[in-house]
This record gives structure tokens, sequence and C-alpha cells, in this order.
């Protein structure tokens, strides 16, 4: 079996793969360890989640290049917002939702308190179509349908 976009296909599945081990499951699962303290797992968080930010980034940039320098045909399809969709979340993600997730813990490991927000919330639905855009991707990709 060939594919035509073998470099966006495995920064999809990586990039999905990402997201789910990290959003859905350390964000959480840090916080059931013996001995973490509030201060010390939002500590992790901001780490790990800078770091899963960058990355994302760059398996977003290998899409969009394997994409754009492969394509032969017609490149706007309705699929594209397959593509388009979570990039245009993780910017919104990298310019409001994290910088602003992260002055509220450094509020809170200063030991202060912090008004309530539903910008957690915003982050795991915009993580959830992230991942069913690039699933859907993913197989389209497979498939030979892009």
């Amino acid at each position: 079996m060939t594919t035509k976009y073998p470099l966006a296909i495995v920064a999809s599945f990586l990039w999905i793969g990402f997201v789910c081990a990290i959003s859905f499951m350390e964000a959480w699962l840090k916080f059931q360890a013996p001995g973490v303290t509030l201060p010390i797992g939002l500590s992790i968080g901001r780490v790990v989640f800078s770091a899963l930010n960058k990355v994302e980034w760059v398996f977003g940039v290998l899409i969009v290049v394997s994409l754009i320098f492969l394509n032969n045909g017609p490149f706007f399809k309705w699929e594209i917002l397959l593509v388009v969709t979570p990039l245009i979340l993780l910017v919104l993600q990298t310019f409001w939702v994290l910088p602003f997730l992260d002055e509220r813990a450094v509020v809170q490991m200063q030991g202060k308190s912090v008004a309530a927000s539903n910008l957690h919330l915003y982050y795991i639905a915009m993580e959830v179509v992230k991942v069913a855009c690039l699933s859907a991707l993913g197989v389209y990709l497979l498939k030979g349908k892009l």
C-alpha cells in the first residue's frame, strides 16, 4: 500500500497520541500521585503543557507542509477544514487559553485564590474537537480521500 501523504498521516496520529496522553490523562493523573501538592502539580502542568504546545506546532507545520508540497489537485476541498480547525484551535490555545491558565497557575502556586473560570472546560472542548478532526484527517489521508 502506498500513500500520498505519509508525513501528514504520521504527524496526525502522533499529534492525537500526544494530546490524548497529556491532556486527557497526565493533566489530572499527576494530582493522584502521593506527595504531589497543588503547587507542585500546577508547576509540572505548566512545563508539560508548554512542551506539548511546542510539539503540536511541529506536527501542525509538518501536516501543512506535507499537504501543500505534495498536493496535485484542487487544494480547498471541504476536508481541508480537518486541517484548518485544529490549527485555529492551536492558535487560540497558544495565544489566549494557555497564557491565561498559566497566569492562574502562578497565582495559585503563590497560595492565592483565583476567581472561577470556565477556561479549563473550553480547553478540554478544544482538545476533543482537535482529536476528532485529526482522527478524521488521518483516516481520509489513509484512504487517499484528500
